[in-house]
């Protein structure tokens, strides 16, 4: 009696199941755009953190500053956790975080990618303008200027609405939940951060940072 013989997988199949039972889940490529994206993104990135550090030497000192630990909580924890969001460690490939907020087509990284370049260069324009009484933390500085030049002629806290929108076009690209809830967190921790800002600098200024604040919105041109 003839035995009839076992139909031959396919390579391909034979590999998907020998993944498979690995315990490795194979899942359909996405858009190769993103892949495309992905180092311009993470380029632009590196400008904001190079030009930061490179132009932070010529700050003024501080007449007064936020405490240490008010600056961990509020600020540095929430950043650090949107850059574990936006650049996650292996482990949860399958998790809410992953699921996609925009279409998988080839114009949203696109988008983003052009969202975060046009928000770097305009922190950066803004950080440039701002000049010596810049800080990364809340602070008076001594001899400090009330600026109102520049992108300040826009907003009132442009380097926040430049980071804020590359941020956001960073998300665009990455298309997953984990963008949004990385917005979202930096986001509201800037938003802590300047009503405090705001706070010392009606101290410092009086009348003039009132004025200030009637003319020009904090984040949003005309909106907000």
């Amino acid at each position: 009696m003839s035995i009839p013989a076992k139909p031959r997988r396919s390579p391909s199949l034979a590999a998907a199941a020998s993944f498979g039972q690995a315990g490795v889940s194979v899942e359909p490529a996405g858009n190769e755009m993103s892949l495309e994206t992905r180092p311009w993104i993470e380029a632009a990135w590196a400008v904001v953190l190079v030009y930061w550090v490179a132009s932070a030497r010529w700050a003024k000192r501080p007449a007064r500053s936020e405490p240490l630990g008010s600056r961990l909580y509020k600020y540095w924890l929430p950043l650090a956790a949107a850059a574990m969001l936006i650049q996650p460690p292996r482990g949860y490939p399958s998790s809410f975080l992953h699921w996609r907020f925009m279409p998988d087509d080839a114009w949203v990284p696109m988008l983003g990618l052009a969202m975060t370049w046009v928000g770097v260069l305009f922190a950066c324009r803004a950080r440039s303008v701002l000049g010596a009484n810049w800080s990364s933390e809340v602070q008076v500085k001594e001899a400090h200027e009330l600026i109102v030049r520049g992108p300040y002629r826009l907003v009132r806290h442009p380097i926040y609405t430049g980071l804020l929108l590359a941020l956001l076009g960073s998300a665009l690209a990455l298309g997953e939940l984990r963008g949004l809830l990385a917005f979202a967190i930096v986001a509201v921790s800037f938003c802590v951060k300047l009503r405090l800002e705001e706070c010392w600098m009606r101290e410092q200024f009086g009348d003039a940072y009132i004025d200030y604040m009637r003319r020009v919105k904090a984040l949003v041109p005309g909106l907000f």
